[in-house]
C-alpha cells in the first residue's frame, strides 16, 4: 500500500482524496507510509574502509 499512497501524491493527489479512494486508510497511515519511503531511500555514507571490506 506504500507504493499506492506514492504513487497517489506524485500524482497530486491531495491527503483528503486519497482517504476518500481508499476509505480503509488512515491519516496516520498515508504518514507512516511517507515515513518509511524516506527511511528506506535514505542514502547511507559509509567511510571507505567500511566499502572496501565489503568489496573484499
Amino acid at each position: 500500500m506504500v507504493s499506492v499512497v506514492l504513487d497517489s501524491l506524485a500524482d497530486g493527489m491531495t491527503v483528503r482524496e486519497i482517504l476518500k479512494e481508499y476509505p480503509k486508510l488512515t491519516k496516520p497511515d498515508i504518514q507512516a507510509a511517507i515515513e518509511y519511503a524516506a527511511t528506506v531511500t535514505r542514502e547511507e555514507i559509509l567511510p571507505y574502509t567500511a566499502f572496501h571490506r565489503i568489496q573484499s
